[in-house]
């Protein structure tokens, strides 16, 4: 430990005075399993020489015992005679991972390899500086890692529970930890199921974390290194060959867990029996089980027995429907909620009245049907339809099986009515368009019961070559007893306008009346009348139907004609015009019809067809898939009269030039709320868009005031753009324009003074000049410059260079145009001796006449202040005296 914290300081003292090499080896102490593999690293960093550093690895068995050399990446003579067969045998190698990175490998690592090894690097610096070698702690220990996994069930049924049991254990000797790992083997793929530990913590697989999340998986941890899996609620997807895999850890200084050891043993292959392997259901009446027929009376109660039976039947959830005649009677919902759709079946007239249904369950897998006061329409053939569920989680069900017993078939004696149906024609049709009026009389009635009445049902085929199946028959519509209009789907519209009537004209006679005849009508007719009686809830019960004979109605019909013309309205000649086209349509045989238009265009006449607009019959415009979003306001279809229309594409550019035609098809419908039905179809001519791009000229012209200014003055030169050809929009053009400056008069040597982008963005070249520049734009073509403060130094010729940029109509992209530069204009700044001199010379005199008068008053104050003595000598008395004294 000692030696380690010294090797520490020493790398942190060499760290904090400056670069040095650093020699680091993967941190430690390793503990390993005895027979299998071990790696540790080594890299040196902050060295000189070469980027390729040399290794040599030592170990010892003790911190101070002498080194054993095992192999070096320099000297191929390196390993000791203890380790050169092991390293001739690839049993040790070394493996340069970078330059300044190597990893020592041993493949089988043994008990007497347990010691310290040591990574050091040869010295190719120009100082000794930092740490050369650096070693680890490798502790080997043996193998005690045992798996032994429990045998799970071999057959499992769906739905049901299974337990994977797998005890992992090891001798504890050093810090190392323990994981359990279940998975599962579908043919080659294994997947894994769960894993617990080193940590204590679970990890599921990718396909298991929500099961696990709703407890369709659960961990049970057991005692002595025993470890429980619990699968709840199985499906068929889980069957498979189960593994139990051990692995044993270690936990490494960083943070980092290590895998030492691994173990991994079969379970068992595990086979889930589906719920449909063994479900079975069987239907048969109360009264004689084994009987599949029943014959009732009217009024009396029909009682059937559903009987389920599954090996799983605890584990899965039933629910149980009766079905008379393949129509829905009654369910019973797995929650056990009943349902009934008896009312749901006699609206739609699949099966007549029927009586009051109940089901029940009487006992696990039984279910029983009860239907009291049965009458005529309570026969038929009664089936148990049964599906299984099995709970995959929470609130999730997952059918496993449905299955539907044999039918038992069920009979109400009664009398049923006679009687003849006539099918005729009072009002045939001779073209299209014209009104068909069929009557279906009912004859020879007997046996009707009192209250009892007829209803008709209208049926037509196609003929054959009309288009439509001529096998098919399709229902128009029907009467009930009770004289309610049940129209079908394909007709409802026309008989809801009137178009199509259903009536009752006599008791015994219906009629089947089209206002307009159309030539899918064409066709046979059936009309087929049903006898409806009382039944035991007071409704009506259909009992009989009879059938017509077939009547054929058709007529010769003339095939309609369309043709269509393009007309060039206005020619493209050039990028950014207007094309304009006009497709007149001419018909017959159509009457008035609707129009739908394609406005297609192709790039030559090889080219795949495009679609550019469209317009329906009710007028909606729409565009194709080749319209750019972007141009989409260029592009206009209208309809100029009853059968014209006219396609406007503004703006025109390169990639528009090809050719354009009018695809139009005919429609007639014979009300305004009845849907179109397609007539006929014709392409127009093709018209040619061709032009070649043709860009504007640029002309630049220059041009100033005054070319002769004083110092201090503002010059300015004014630069004008002109253009001639195709003139693009203002806000389509823009200039970038660039003033230049030569001293002498035809210098060849231009200077840049300032320029102006495209964008308005000004840039002011450094000059050796106080006078200061601005570029002004007066409007879309017309640059000025302005020279302030101007001096002799700015005395020279100027010149503009243009380069203009235009959007291109042609192409829609923005265009830079060839490079226009300008004539020149020589500025010269005038010198003005007066306008020098007189400022000075003013300033001069102003200073002169200051300073004199300055002085004046200066010494007029001196001498009234300074030069005065105000103390009084008074004269003396006695001259004598004085003269004595002098």
């Amino acid at each position: 430990m000692d030696y380690y914290l010294l090797a520490l300081a020493f790398n942190v003292l060499m760290l904090g005075l400056g670069s040095a090499r650093v020699v680091t080896v993967s941190p430690g102490p390793l503990i390993r399993v005895e027979g299998q593999p071990v790696s540790i690293r080594c890299e040196v960093n902050d060295y000189g020489g070469p980027r390729e550093q040399d290794f040599d690895w030592e170990m010892s068995r003790e911190v101070s015992a002498p080194k054993i050399k095992i192999i070096s990446t320099f000297e191929t003579s390196f390993s000791h005679p203890s380790f050169s067969k092991r390293v001739a045998s690839a049993d040790i190698t070394v493996v340069r991972l970078r330059d300044n990175e190597v990893e020592l490998r041993i493949a089988e690592v043994k008990a007497q390899d347990a010691g310290f090894f040591s990574c050091r690097t040869p010295s190719t610096d120009s100082d000794i500086s930092g740490n050369y070698d650096a070693q680890v702690q490798l502790i080997v220990i043996p193998n005690t890692l045992k798996v032994n996994p429990q045998a799970p069930p071999p057959v499992v049924p769906e739905g049901s529970d299974f337990t994977l049991s797998c005890s992992v254990t090891r001798d504890l000797t050093h810090p190392t930890y323990l994981s359990v790992t279940w998975s599962v083997k579908k043919g080659a793929t294994s997947e894994e199921i769960l894993t617990f530990g080193p940590q204590g913590e679970v990890v599921t697989g990718a396909n298991y974390a929500q099961r696990f999340a709703d407890g369709g998986i659960r961990l049970v941890p057991g005692k002595n290194g025993l470890f429980k899996l619990v699968i709840s609620r199985v499906t068929t997807s889980d069957g498979g060959t189960y593994e139990c895999n051990g692995t044993e850890w270690t936990h490494e200084k960083g943070g980092k867990w290590i895998k030492i050891v691994e173990s991994t043993k079969e379970m068992g292959t595990v086979t889930v029996t589906p719920t449909g392997q063994s479900l079975s259901v069987k239907a048969s009446p109360s009264s004689s089980p084994s009987s599949s027929s029943l014959l009732l009376s009217p009024g009396e109660t029909l009682t059937l027995l559903c009987s389920v039976a599954s090996d799983n039947l605890p584990d899965v959830a039933l629910e149980v429907t009766w079905l008379a005649d393949g129509h829905k009677l009654i369910t019973m919902e797995r929650s056990g909620v009943v349902v009934s759709n008896v009312s749901t079946a006699a609206v739609s007239g699949a099966q007549g009245s029927r009586g009051e249904a109940s089901l029940e369950r009487t006992g696990p897998g039984e279910y029983r049907l009860s239907v009291r006061r049965v009458s005529s329409g309570d026969g038929g053939a009664y089936v148990c339809h049964v599906q299984a569920f099995v709970e995959t989680g929470e609130r999730k069900w997952h059918m496993a099986a449905e299955k539907t017993s044999s039918a038992v078939t069920v009979k109400v004696s009664e009398i049923k009515p006679s009687f003849t149906v006539t099918l005729e024609a009072t009002l045939s049709p001779q073209m299209t368009a014209e009104p068909t009026e069929l009557s279906c009389r009912v004859t020879n009635v007997t046996q009707l019961p009192t209250g009892g009445r007829l209803g008709v049902t209208w049926k037509h085929t196609a003929l054959p070559g009309s288009g439509a199946d001529p096998q098919a028959s399709h229902s128009i519509g029907s009467l009930d007893g009770n004289g309610n209009l049940l129209p079908e789907s394909m007709y409802a519209d026309r008989l809801k306008s009137g178009l199509l009537s259903l009536s009752r004209v006599q008791p015994d006679t219906f009629t089947l009346r089209f206002l307009r005849t159309q030539d899918v009508d064409m066709g046979q007719y059936f009309c087929t009348v049903s006898a409806w009686s009382v039944g035991s809830q007071g409704d009506m019960v259909k009992t009989v139907e009879y059938q017509s004979s077939p009547l054929t109605v058709r007529w010769d019909t003339k095939r309609p004609s369309l043709n269509v013309v393009a007309k060039r309205i206005r020619e493209a000649s050039a990028g950014g015009a207007t094309f304009e086209m006009s497709c007149a349509v001419t018909t017959q045989n159509l009457g008035e019809p609707g129009y739908s238009v394609l406005i297609q265009s192709q790039e030559n006449l090889q080219s795949p067809v495009r679609t550019i607009m469209t317009l329906s019959p009710d007028n909606v415009l729409q565009h194709g898939g080749a319209t750019d979003p972007t141009r989409r306001d260029n592009l206009v279809l209208s309809k100029s009269g009853p059968s014209e229309f006219r396609f406007r594409l503004a703006g025109v550019q390169l990639s528009d030039r090809g050719y354009y035609w009018c695809d139009i098809t005919a429609w007639t419908k014979q009300q305004p709320r009845q849907t179109w039905t397609k007539a006929n179809s014709s392409e127009s001519n093709k018209i040619r868009i061709d032009f070649q791009e043709n860009g504007p000229t640029f002309s630049i012209t220059i041009q100033s005031d005054t070319t002769s200014v004083y110092p201090w003055e503002t010059a300015k030169m004014e630069c004008s753009l002109s253009l001639s050809g195709t003139s693009p929009k203002t806000d389509d053009l823009s200039y970038e324009v660039k003033w230049f400056f030569t001293r002498l008069r035809g210098g060849q040597t231009p200077t840049e003074v300032a320029s102006i982008d495209r964008f308005g963005v000004v840039r002011k070249v450094e000059r050796n000049s106080s006078s200061d520049i601005s570029i002004e734009r007066r409007d879309a073509n017309t640059y000025l410059l302005n020279i302030f403060g101007t001096q002799d130094t700015d005395s020279g010729e100027y010149h503009c260079v243009a380069t203009p940029w235009y959007l291109s109509a042609s192409t829609g992209a923005w265009t830079e145009a060839k490079e226009t530069t300008s004539g020149r204009i020589f500025l010269t700044v005038k010198f003005a001796v007066w306008d020098s001199l007189k400022l000075p010379l003013l300033y001069g005199a102003s200073a002169s006449l200051g300073v004199g008068l300055f002085s004046l008053i200066l010494g007029l104050v001196c001498a009234q202040c300074c030069c005065r003595n105000t103390a009084h000598t008074p004269r003396s008395r006695n001259k004598l005296m004085d003269l004595e004294m002098d």
